[in-house]
Formats: structure tokens, C-alpha cells, sequence
């Protein structure tokens, strides 16, 4: 049986934030749990944005509950500010969060602390905004962290020796390297939520080839001969391969409110490749599940953001 947005269950009086969530997957997955019934904290940097998709979600649902909350991942300071207003604006405690956002195969660029930006990003900034919003949740009955990896997971290597790109930078691996870390990350999670005996539980989940602005974004960045050839092979491809932002968001929606879904659990589309199709646990990539390079992952993390998550246990 397909599963479709119609299959989320009620989720009134239960609070979600959702990282990127003023376009593409993040306002697709915002707007579906609007529309079940939650109250939805749109994370993202740009306030502009984030009121007119508000704004579009009011249009189609009058009665939702939904915030915007300034966060720019690439700024450990604002992660946590961010945090910190969730926690004085929502002291009964957090559902959902959707680690969603990301960027794209830009060229090498730097956060704000000095990380390569697609690292810091799409991995760093997450796992330090889910260390600083997880005691808002541990308690609470079928809260769940899901943290939005890529096909491309595959692809990835994690280079301990130069996590940063600082010695050899490709952007397409460098995009590998923080969507397989994303995965790595989710299933580690779990695994330590369960040790220490939280009912929060973690999951994974791939949209396939959406059609977003995030391919054409990355590739755009800075200009230049390269951005210019990429442009047109991403268009084809949207047309030709790619299913839509709703089709794209529903592996996160299944993930995030499926009943009695176990933790650890992947969640992408099941046609040829995992590229399009309906939302179906999927078998994740072997590396993402190696104990070593979990542990060697979640060290560093520590280490370069300052979060260390001292309520859980390996």
C-alpha cells in the first residue's frame, strides 16, 4: 500500500521544528504537519522567506500554528540562540525535530566558526542543535529526531585526515562526505538514545531526486565556468528524473509520525535506484553503520562544535 501525506496521524497538542523550512522539503514537511495538527517551528535565516511561507501555509490551512525562529546553521553562536528561544517559548518540552536544511556542492567556503561550509552545515549544525534541543524531548512519549540524508550517503567517505577540505576539495564529495555523516549520525543516535534509556528515538530518511532549488542552488554559488556547464544538466534532470518537493518530503513525514516505527529506521523511496517513488524503510549504506566510524564521528563532532550531549550513554 502507498503511503501519502492522508496516512499522518493527529498531531495536535504536539510541537515540531523544522530546519529550512521556508522552502522545498522543509516547507513541504512543515505544511503536512501544520495540517495534522502540530505546532510548527519554522527554523531558517532568511525572515523574509520564512513570513511568506507562513504565509502560504495560512492560505491552504487558516487554523495553523506556525513560528518562525531565526537559525543559521553555519553559526554555532545562533544555534544557540535559536535553542534557547525554543526552550523559553516551548517549556512543556519539543516532539519533532527535522533536520532538514543543507547546501549543496557550493565551492569551498567557510561557516562562521571556520568549518567547510557543507560540513558545518548540513552535519555540524545539526548535531549541535540536536544536543541542545534533545533534553526538551528524552521524556516525552514518540518524540523523534529525524535528520534528512541523501542518495549520495552512498558516495560518501569520511576523511578523518582532513574533514575539512583544507588539503583537496571536491564539491560533489565534500556532499557525500556530510549527507553519509548525516546518516551515520542518525543511526548513532539512536543507538545512544536507546543505552540510556530515552524514549526519544532517531531516524534517517532520503528524499530521492527532488525537484528543489538546492541542486541549482550549490552549483550557482560563486559563478564561474563550472556553475555555468551544471546548470543545464540540472534542468534535465529535473525533468526528466526527479519527483516532486511533496513527493520528496513524504520518506521525512513517514519517518517523523509513523506509529510504532522502530528507531534507527531509514526511510526513502522505493523505485529503481531509491530515486522516486512511495516512502519505504530502505537499507542504508554499510559504512553508516560501522561502530568505528560512528564513534571516530561522534567524537569529532564534539570536539569542533562544543556540544557533548553529557545525558547520553554509548
Amino acid at each position: 500500500m502507498t503511503w501519502t501525506a492522508k496516512d499522518i496521524p493527529s498531531q495536535r497538542g504536539r510541537t515540531a521544528v523544522v530546519t529550512g523550512a521556508n522552502v522545498g522539503l522543509g516547507l513541504e514537511t512543515a505544511t503536512e504537519l501544520a495540517r495534522a495538527g502540530a505546532t510548527v517551528v519554522l527554523a531558517a535565516r532568511d525572515p523574509a522567506r520564512a513570513e511568506s511561507a507562513i504565509a502560504s501555509i495560512g492560505s491552504s490551512i487558516p487554523d495553523a500554528d506556525v513560528r518562525f525562529v531565526p537559525l543559521d546553521l553555519a553559526s554555532l553562536a545562533s544555534v544557540a540562540e535559536f535553542s534557547e528561544a525554543v526552550a523559553t517559548t516551548f517549556p512543556d518540552g519539543l516532539d519533532l525535530l527535522i533536520n532538514n536544511a543543507g547546501v549543496m556542492m557550493p565551492p569551498r567556503r567557510e561557516t562562521e566558526d571556520g568549518f567547510e561550509l557543507q560540513l558545518g552545515t548540513n552535519h555540524l549544525g545539526h548535531f549541535a542543535l540536536t544536543g541542545r534541543l534533545l533534553p526538551m524531548m528524552g521524556d516525552r512519549d514518540g518524540s523523534r529526531v529525524v535528520t534528512v540524508s541523501s542518495g549520495m550517503a552512498r558516495m560518501g567517505q569520511i576523511d578523518f585526515d582532513d574533514l575539512q577540505g583544507r588539503q583537496s576539495y571536491s564539491r560533489t564529495g565534500a556532499y557525500a562526505q556530510s549527507k553519509l555523516a548525516n546518516l551515520v549520525f542518525a543511526l548513532d543516535l539512536d543507538d545512544r538514545l536507546e543505552n540510556s534509556g530515552l524514549k526519544t528515538r532517531s531516524m534517517g530518511a532520503h528524499p530521492g531526486y527532488a525537484a528543489t532549488n538546492l541542486q541549482a542552488a550549490g552549483p550557482r554559488i560563486g559563478g564561474g565556468l563550472g556553475s555555468t556547464l551544471a546548470a543545464p544538466f540540472m534542468a534535465l534532470g529535473h525533468r526528466l528524473l526527479a519527483q516532486s518537493a511533496e513527493a520528496g518530503a513524504l520518506p521525512t513525514l513517514r519517518a517523523a509520525t509513523e506509529p510504532g516505527l522502530a528507531g534507527g529506521t531509514y526511510i526513502g523511496p522505493d523505485g529503481p535506484g531509491e530515486m522516486r517513488g512511495s516512502p519505504v524503510p530502505v537499507k542504508p549504506v554499510e559504512t553508516a553503520s560501522d561502530p568505528e566510524v560512528a564513534e571516530r564521528l561522534w567524537e569529532a563532532s564534539v570536539e569542533l562544535s562544543g556540544v557533548d550531549y553529557p545525558f547520553l550513554t554509548a
